[in-house]
C-alpha cells in the first residue's frame, strides 16, 4: 500500500475544473447573447451564426494540440501523486509545470493581445471571444477526460 498513488489531490482538480467549466458555459452563453443583441443592433444579426461556425472551425483546428497538452498535464500531475520521489524527478517535473505555465500563459497573452489590436467590431471581438473560452473549455475537458482515463488506469 505504500507505492499507491494518492489520488486525493487529482480528484479536486478534477471536481474544480468540472464547476469551472459549468461557469465557462454560462459565460458564454450570456456573452454571445449580447453579441447578438450589438449585431442586431447595427443590422448584421446574420453574422451572428457566421461568428459561431468560425469559432468552432478554429477549435477544431485547435483540440489535437489542446488535447495533447492536456493529456501530458494530466500525466505529469498524476506522476506527482507518487509517494516516493526522487530529487531528479521532483525537479523534471517542476521543470515541466514551468513550461506548460509558460505555455498557457503565452495562449492567454495571444487572445488578450489579439482583442486589443482587434477592430472594435462586435463580429471580430465575437470570434475572438467564443475562441478564447471554447480554448478554455476544451482544455478543461480534455485535462479531465484524461486525468480520469489515467487515473482509471492506475487502479485497474
Amino acid at each position: 500500500m505504500t507505492n499507491a498513488l494518492d489520488f486525493r489531490k487529482l480528484n479536486k482538480t478534477i471536481k474544480i475544473f468540472g464547476v469551472v467549466q459549468f461557469g465557462l458555459v454560462a459565460l458564454l452563453v450570456y456573452m454571445a447573447v449580447n453579441f447578438q443583441a450589438k449585431l442586431r443592433a447595427i443590422n448584421l444579426e446574420y453574422r451572428f451564426m457566421h461568428g459561431v461556425l468560425a469559432a468552432v472551425a478554429f477549435q477544431a483546428l485547435m483540440f489535437y494540440p489542446i488535447y495533447k497538452f492536456a493529456g501530458k498535464e494530466a500525466e505529469r500531475d498524476l506522476a506527482l501523486t507518487a509517494p516516493k520521489l526522487s530529487k531528479a524527478e521532483t525537479d523534471a517535473l517542476a521543470k515541466q509545470k514551468k513550461w506548460s505555465d509558460i505555455i498557457k500563459i503565452a495562449t492567454l497573452g495571444f487572445f488578450v493581445v489579439f482583442v486589443m489590436a482587434a477592430p472594435s467590431a462586435p463580429f471580430i471581438l465575437s470570434i475572438i471571444y467564443y475562441s478564447f473560452i471554447l480554448t478554455i473549455l476544451t482544455y478543461l475537458q480534455c485535462y479531465n477526460f484524461a486525468a480520469r482515463k489515467l487515473k482509471d488506469k492506475a487502479n485497474a
